[in-house]
């Protein structure tokens, strides 16, 4: 593996077995994803689009360990990622990503203090310290006040929410940064205040980011790179600028003729 490769999929496949209609009934299988190949460089922003039931969250789940392919490898730093191993032996790759979902409200506990919640990784992960501080300092990074750890979710806009989910994935310091459609929930003005945000996070930290989104305008904004998804299958990938303007498959140009886009203006919101 090239020094520079993060992370690496190689020939990935995800089969899901059907429920039997009759006990007489032939097993039946839906293929979720077929034989995709993915490098994401250290420090670069990758961005995976394509429509709902394309396969883009399979390939996300898989990339990190959290379901077990039914063919091909993923290797993490050069080392092989086994989902089918013990939680504590993942330890090591919990440690190095982070995630952020679609929904900041059901991703959050509403039991628990925001200062619980972000802490978390920090307490699941072993991790040493003065765990209270980073949680503090981690959320002012996010752009929400220190003393916002005392309060529950609930208390919260949308908007800070996932700002919250955010601070939570990037508490222990990770390598890697995923977002699993982390906008989509949001409107379009909070949306573009935490696009600028990720972009600013992503310069100082030099974290590398892998960035599931159906927002075309997400990706042209933040990423490096993209990966067209349809039906399982990758159509098309390369420089985010060259797929984007140059599309060179019929379902790439089909996709940015429906998809709605963000002003990139917008994104210097704060």
């Amino acid at each position: 593996m090239s020094d520079d490769v993060l992370l690496r999929g190689r020939g990935l496949g995800r089969t899901h077995r059907l429920p039997r209609a009759s006990l007489f009934e032939r097993p039946r299988t839906t293929v979720a994803l077929e034989d995709a190949d993915i490098d994401v460089r250290t420090g670069s922003a990758v961005g995976v689009i394509g429509e709902s039931g394309s396969g883009k969250s399979t390939l996300i789940r898989l990339l990190l360990g959290l379901d077990t392919p039914t063919a091909g490898t993923v290797h993490f730093q050069g080392r092989e990622v086994d989902a089918a191993a013990s939680a504590r032996s993942l330890h090591w790759l919990r440690r190095a990503t982070g995630v952020v979902f679609q929904d900041p409200y059901a991703s959050l506990d509403p039991r628990m203090s925001v200062g619980r919640i972000v802490g978390e990784p920090l307490w699941a992960l072993g991790i040493d310290g003065d765990r209270r501080a980073r949680v503090r300092e981690t959320l002012e990074d996010v752009g929400l006040e220190a003393d916002m750890a005392e309060r529950f979710p609930h208390e919260f806009s949308g908007g800070q929410r996932q700002r919250i989910a955010l601070a939570r994935a990037i508490v222990h310091r990770p390598t890697l940064l995923v977002g699993d459609e982390p906008l989509s929930a949001l409107d379009v003005t909070v949306r573009a205040q935490i696009l600028a945000l990720l972009g600013r996070l992503r310069q100082r930290d030099g974290m590398t980011l892998l960035l599931v989104s159906h927002d075309i305008g997400v990706v042209q904004n933040l990423c490096d790179d993209v990966l067209v998804l349809k039906d399982g299958r990758i159509v098309e990938e390369g420089p985010t600028e060259k797929v984007l303007l140059q599309p060179q498959a019929a379902y790439t140009r089909r996709l940015l003729a429906s998809v709605p886009v963000i002003d990139p203006g917008s994104a210097g919101a704060s």
